[in-house]
This record gives structure tokens, C-alpha cells and sequence, in this order.
């Protein structure tokens, strides 16, 4: 299974021109306070790999089954969205939603690299916004400068042994779920002011939904990984 590593998302976001006022942390626990008071918060993105199990797979499909490719662009998008053209690259767009949306996008450095892709993707379909991606040298130089960081060999935000990449924001007052292969970005539910990303109900309402569908369909236990993006403590 393909890392969700710290370090390397780290290094990813400066390049592309994140704040170092912000950092991603390791999510070791979702359901223990004391494991979860380490993250600053609010957490303004959480960025999970999760292998495709049958049940979540079957999940997936039936959401999408009757779906049309989301058309959303310009400057009131709740949420900026790419459809995943590159590949071996879904951690590095896993990480590009979880820093161009929400309150994260306050962070992101004045003429960087990263504040011209989300310039250059607002006006732009989905079809567009994936080409000037794909073509995006910037992107391409970042996305394989870590190619080696962290623990493994192989290319740490790529997509292995089924895992996907899923980034949850909360913007417009609403949980999002981020996924470049699904057919748009996929509103959740509502939260408060005072909920954030790693809040009970957005974890209801977000990666636990994944694990309780997997265990409701006869799955094993899930294996995952988390990082949370956070203010530096």
C-alpha cells in the first residue's frame, strides 16, 4: 500500500509554494482524544489513502451510476476540482485539493507555483483545467522531486495495490469529498463554524462512512492512512 507520508506531503506543498506556517501530521487515531490533541486545530484538510475494497467499490459506482461530469467553474466554486488525467500522480492531486481549497488556500504563497495553477484553474472547465495540468511543468517537477522521499523505494504518492487518495475539506460551510477518478467533488453534509475536518460529524460523514461501508459488506479490517494539514505547532 502506497504511503500517505508527512514528510514527504511536506515537501511536496513547499515546493509547489504552501506557507510553512502549515504542516501535515500524522492522524494515528480517529477515535482517541488524546492521539487526536496533538494535531493544532482547526485541521483544514485531511488527506486519507484507502484501499478499494468490493463494498466501497460497489459504492462508488452506484453514486456515480447516475452522474454527468461535473461542469463547475469561475470564481464561485464552492470547491476547485481536478479530473485526474496524470498517472501514478493521485497523492500528488490528493495533496493539491487539500491545499487549494478552504482555509489552506490563505496560506498559499503570493507568485508560486501553486498560486498560478489555482489562478489558471478557476476560469476553466474540467476538461481544460485537466489539460493545463497535465501539462503543468511545475506540477511535473514537484510531483517528482519526491518521487523517492520517505519510507519506500517506489514513488510515494502514487496509486498501488488499489489505494486511492481522498482529500476532505470543508468549505462553504460543507464537508467535501476530493477524488480525482470519481466524476466531481462530492458534498457530504454541513458543518458548524466550530467543526472542522477532524470533527465527529465530518469524520462520520467522511472516511468513517468508507470504513462502515466496508464492514457492513463482510470486508476485513481496513487498512488506511491519514495526514491532517494544520497550522505548525
Amino acid at each position: 500500500m502506497a504511503e500517505n507520508n508527512p514528510d514527504v506531503m511536506n515537501q511536496l506543498a513547499a515546493k509547489l509554494g504552501l506557507s510553512s506556517d502549515l504542516q501535515f501530521y500524522d492522524v494515528y487515531s480517529l477515535d482517541v482524544p488524546e492521539l487526536l490533541a496533538d494535531i493544532p486545530r482547526p485541521a483544514l484538510a485531511l488527506l486519507v489513502i484507502i484501499p478499494l475494497t468490493p463494498a466501497w467499490d460497489r459504492s462508488r459506482k452506484a453514486e456515480d451510476a447516475d452522474k454527468e461530469l461535473y461542469t463547475g467553474s469561475g470564481p464561485d466554486e464552492l470547491v476547485i476540482w481536478f479530473k485526474q488525467t496524470i498517472g501514478h500522480a493521485c497523492g500528488s492531486i490528493g495533496l493539491l485539493h487539500s491545499v487549494i481549497n478552504g482555509p489552506a488556500v490563505d496560506f498559499i504563497k503570493r507568485d508560486s507555483d501553486l498560486a498560478a495553477i489555482r489562478s489558471l484553474a478557476i476560469p476553466l472547465d474540467i476538461t481544460k483545467r485537466a489539460e493545463m495540468l497535465y501539462n503543468s511543468e511545475p506540477f511535473e517537477l514537484a510531483h517528482k522531486s519526491v518521487e523517492q522521499a520517505g519510507d519506500s523505494a517506489a514513488d510515494p504518492t502514487g496509486e498501488r495495490e488499489g489505494g486511492h487518495f481522498v482529500s476532505f475539506v470543508k468549505s462553504g460551510g460543507k464537508l467535501w469529498e476530493l477524488e480525482g477518478s470519481r466524476m466531481g467533488p462530492l458534498e457530504r453534509g454541513s458543518l458548524a463554524d466550530d467543526e472542522d475536518v477532524l470533527s465527529p460529524r465530518a469524520l462520520d460523514m467522511g472516511i468513517k462512512r468508507i470504513i462502515k461501508l466496508n464492514a457492513e459488506g463482510g470486508g476485513e479490517d481496513l487498512l488506511f492512512s491519514c495526514i491532517a494539514l494544520a497550522r505548525r505547532s
